[in-house]
């Protein structure tokens, strides 16, 4: 019995796959195939926020630690501080530079507190000195400045009762500070040393005090005569103060430059005081900031 041939099942009709089948032989005995290639792997962007604080808190922590540089140091930390945790919070962002950056701002911060306790802590021992206040009345100073600790005044001497007389020589352990001169009635002269020195208010008038103050301590890196103080005390006990009214007096005195030891600066300053009783009042001197406070004469 013969088999009926069905449409393309026969071998003429399958010769033409051939090719076909060979190419998937190919396939099957490992013929070499192109793969995708693969995307590389993308790398976290650069935390630019981190870096900022970063450098922020580096230069913080170097200001931090000079003791003239402190103040730039304190304004550094902080906001060095703040960028840092910010940049914390950047969502894929690398995390590294935002945490070294609060580390040295905390750091930086503790350094700056040391340091700043350590120089106040040397200014007010070298200030304080002994606290002894020793003067030489002008009688007394013939043979020159020197002899201060060898002066004996009176046991009320410098007292507002009895002041020292201008001209007196007055030390502590750092300072020697001289009344050279003081000008009552000086209004017209103050007023016109200066476009901003406003004329005294009815019932007052300026007075010139010229002194001269020496550097005589021990301190290698020298203090500012802004240490030594003088103020008007009024007859009736009061003391004048001087930040009601500030004037510029004629050839001021420099109290803000660095004197080393033996150097001396000399100049004026003025003080509104009552007219009526300007002549009865006296000058409160201290020869450093916590040295002992002695009185001088106005004339």
């Amino acid at each position: 019995m013969t088999t009926p041939e069905l449409p393309g099942v026969g071998s003429q009709q399958t010769a033409p796959h051939q090719p076909q089948q060979s190419s998937l032989a190919q396939q099957d005995h490992g013929a070499p195939t192109q793969t995708p290639p693969q995307p590389p792997k993308a790398k976290k962007p650069l935390n630019v926020l981190g870096l900022i604080a970063l450098i922020t808190a580096a230069l913080g922590f170097i200001f931090a630690c000079i003791p003239g540089a402190l103040i730039v140091g304190w304004i550094l930390l902080p906001i060095a501080f703040v960028l840092a945790l910010v940049s914390l919070f950047l969502k894929d962002k690398p995390k590294w530079m935002g945490i070294t950056a609060l580390i040295v701002s905390i750091v930086g911060t503790i350094v700056g507190f040391a340091v700043f306790f350590s120089v106040l802590a040397t200014s007010v021992d070298n200030a304080i000195g002994s606290g002894d206040t020793k003067v030489v009345e002008p009688s007394n100073a013939a043979g020159g400045t020197s002899g201060a600790a060898e002066a004996k005044p009176a046991a009320n001497a410098g007292t507002r009762e009895n002041p020292h007389p201008i001209g007196s020589v007055i030390e502590s352990d750092d300072w020697r500070l001289v009344i050279n001169s003081v000008s009552l009635a000086a209004t017209d002269s103050v007023v016109a040393a200066s476009p901003i020195n406003k004329p005294p208010t009815a019932g007052s008038e300026y007075i010139i005090v010229n002194y001269s103050t020496t550097y005589i301590g021990d301190d290698a890196n020298g203090q500012m005569p802004a240490f030594v103080s003088i103020e008007y005390v009024t007859a009736d006990g009061k003391t004048v103060n001087g930040l009601d009214k500030l004037v510029v007096a004629p050839k001021p005195i420099d109290t803000t430059s660095t004197l080393y030891k033996n150097a001396t600066a000399t100049g004026n300053k003025a003080i509104e005081v009552p007219t009526a009783t300007a002549a009865q009042g006296v000058l409160a001197v201290r020869p450093g900031m916590l040295a002992d406070k002695t009185f001088v004469a106005v004339k």
